[in-house]
């Protein structure tokens, strides 16, 4: 099963962003594998990021892990170094993408215009991160970019929640959903992993609803 394939199985993507890798990257990762959710983007908004995808990958192997705002060719080499699976970058840039290509590596970088698609479609990309979600358009913006390009599927991150997810997730285009309402810093930070197990069983169950699971 490639790695478009089990992300789309999974249906959503935990976006993460840990302060203290070294003692919660192991944790976080059994809360969400506990939850049904075993797959995460980790981003290099935060140090350490290289540090976490290892010990998230230590802790639980069969988990999907990737790396999340990379925007140097420095930082996909840290990522595949330490584990990841999948690079995820907030805008397109072909450089990037050509470079994640040549190493072998599955990139999804965000796209939310039609120059954007267009770019994708050259480097032979099946999905793409669209980034930010709501703030660009949300659904309505993703269902009218699929007409011209329907050979894309999508993966919406930025202010996804419990509240919207079926209805993205219920839209035929969507691969999947990128989300931090699970992965909270407030979460994280106190070591609330019973709760984060818990949204991530909501979300599960919200999208085997939509699926007709």
């Amino acid at each position: 099963m490639s790695i478009n394939e089990q992300i789309s199985k999974i249906g959503i993507v935990p976006v993460i962003k840990l302060n203290n890798p070294e003692d919660d990257a192991a944790p976080l990762a059994k809360a969400l594998c506990e939850g049904g959710v075993p797959v995460a983007e980790v981003t290099f908004r935060a140090a350490g990021a290289d540090i976490a995808i290892k010990k998230m990958k230590d802790a639980c192997p069969e988990m999907l892990v990737g790396a999340g705002t990379v925007l140097t060719k420095e930082q996909v080499d840290k990522a595949i170094e330490a584990g990841a699976q999948f690079i995820v970058s907030p805008g397109f840039d072909a450089e990037l993408v050509g470079y994640c290509i040549e190493k072998r590596i599955a990139v999804y970088p965000g796209c939310t215009t039609p120059t954007d698609y267009h770019a994708a479609l050259k480097f032979n990309l099946e999905v793409v991160k669209f980034f930010p979600a709501e703030q660009s358009g949300g659904l309505s913006k993703i269902k009218a970019m699929s007409a011209p390009f329907p050979m894309f599927k999508v993966m919406p991150t930025g202010g996804i929640s419990l509240k919207n997810l079926k209805e993205y997730i219920s839209c035929p285009v969507i691969c999947a959903c990128g989300g931090s309402y699970m992965v909270t810093a407030e979460l994280i930070d106190n070591h609330k992993w019973d709760e984060i197990t818990e949204l991530c069983k909501q979300s599960v169950d919200i999208i085997k609803e939509a699926r007709g699971n």
